[in-house]
């Protein structure tokens, strides 16, 4: 579904830097824990790092949003929602919901998402235009599986998850979007794409972008790499020309980890 005649709203969160940091926690954590970890990055993390986004259960979002206290530097997301702003759809949350309580971003299309619980690329460029009319920075997920992958057609597989949810959008929103390439067949399996891999795949989205949008957009588009990026792998991932920062999940549920990733990413820059 394309996105038309959505005005941005004037508390839109847009990302200035093209180097982001994203933690995915996914169905981890006590309150307790997860209160501690934000309490530990919080103390640790260092001035004028790179741009941090927790995506964080959402049982916590509000809690972890009056945590950070409005810290310049960290961001709290969403892991889903629904489309549409309210409705009879028990166990949904809305993205204006979201936002109203001070969450700041949301994911769209995560892989889990698709293999679990059935979102299709229409179910996911339908949410597109209630996340973006509600001010949210969006974090838009693509990715192959094994199957795919061996296949030998990834690259036209992922392109075209782009250009279903993407290419409807018009430009001035795209500021707010980043995109996360996730190898499917790389997530939670000890398995990680190559540096080379991943780059190869990151500049072809990025000259899609580029070929739809413009240059100057797609300079712009953060493209994150969401395939099992841990602290031993973080810095050569970074050194790739495309590779904007990463969306992590494992390493992210401990503070030390998390931040050795974050270190790398800021000597990247």
């Amino acid at each position: 579904m394309p996105v038309t005649n959505i005005t941005l709203n004037a508390q839109t969160v847009i990302m200035k830097d093209r180097k982001i940091l994203a933690g995915n926690w996914k169905m981890n954590l006590l309150q307790s824990e997860a209160r501690a970890l934000v309490d530990s990055i919080l103390q640790e993390m260092t001035p004028n790092a790179p741009p941090m986004i927790l995506f964080t259960p959402s049982l916590y979002l509000a809690g972890a949003v009056d945590q950070i206290g409005g810290h310049p530097g960290i961001q709290i997301g969403g892991q889903h929602c629904y489309q549409g702003k309210f409705g009879a759809f028990t166990g949904e949350i809305s993205a204006v919901m979201l936002r109203s309580c001070g969450v700041q971003a949301v994911l769209a299309g995560h892989s889990e998402r698709r293999q679990y619980f059935g979102d299709s690329d229409m179910a996911i460029a339908g949410r597109l235009p209630d996340i973006l009319a509600a001010g949210l920075h969006v974090i838009y997920c693509c990715g192959e599986s094994l199957e795919v992958r061996q296949s030998g057609e990834h690259i036209g597989y992922v392109l075209g998850q782009i250009a279903d949810a993407l290419f409807g959008i018009d430009p001035n929103l795209m500021s707010n979007i980043s995109i996360a390439y996730e190898p499917i067949w790389a997530i939670g399996t000890g398995l990680t794409a190559s540096p080379e891999q991943a780059q190869e795949m990151h500049l072809q989205i990025r000259s899609s972008i580029q070929a739809h949008f413009g240059f100057e957009i797609s300079e712009s588009t953060s493209i994150l790499y969401g395939g099992s990026a841990n602290a031993s792998n973080a810095a050569e991932l970074f050194s790739q020309p495309d590779i904007d920062g990463g969306l992590i999940g494992g390493a992210s549920l401990k503070s030390d980890s998390f931040l050795m990733i974050l270190d790398a990413l800021s000597k990247s820059r």
